[in-house]
């Protein structure tokens, strides 16, 4: 948290940043949702937020979500994919990377709604995502679907959008 250039994001205060990193809401089982263009900090808030959890005896797990997807749909075959799901539900804080970046069809947006499901009201999650809520169900293909998970993630949450340029492209390094 510490590395997080918080001039470089000018719609995160010092005061709600301050506020994020003394985990309260974590230890009042809040969510976090991250929006925002790539390249503003989203994901290296989210894991920032994960360490400054495990350094206090938080249970974390971070997931990408194409990775959590292939979990999901292996976990009845595979012992690997199973045992990593099973840490997952079993953590106090989850983050979920770059939700929505890809489309699901019915069958995994099931499996996702399952996970959401059984992680309500007993596990924080932070999620990143380029797209806001409202975009959520062209992806999820399922209005009703949609409309469960945005129901159980939105319950207790808080939406942070993050603005700004790109951090990666205003500090883009070459050979030259």
């Amino acid at each position: 948290m510490d590395a997080f250039v918080l001039d470089e994001q000018p719609s995160l205060g010092k005061r709600q940043f301050q506020q994020l990193r003394e985990l309260l809401w974590l230890e009042q089982t809040y969510n976090l949702i991250l929006l925002g263009p790539p390249g503003v900090g989203k994901t290296h808030l989210a894991i920032g937020l994960g360490v400054e959890a495990l350094q206090k005896g938080f249970k974390v797990s971070f997931v990408a979500m194409d990775t959590l997807v292939q979990l999901l749909k292996t976990q009845e075959i595979s012992r690997n994919s199973m045992s990593k799901v099973k840490r997952i539900e079993q953590s106090d804080l989850v983050i979920l990377d770059d939700l929505m970046f890809m489309a699901m069809d019915r069958n995994e947006a099931n499996l996702f709604f399952q996970l959401i499901n059984k992680l309500y009201g007993q596990t924080s999650i932070i999620l990143t995502s380029n797209k806001g809520p409202e975009e959520w169900g062209d992806l999820l293909g399922d209005p009703a679907i949609t409309t469960a998970i945005l129901d159980r993630l939105l319950h207790k949450s808080e939406v942070i959008q993050l603005s700004g340029d790109s951090y990666r492209l205003k500090h883009r390094q070459t050979i030259f």
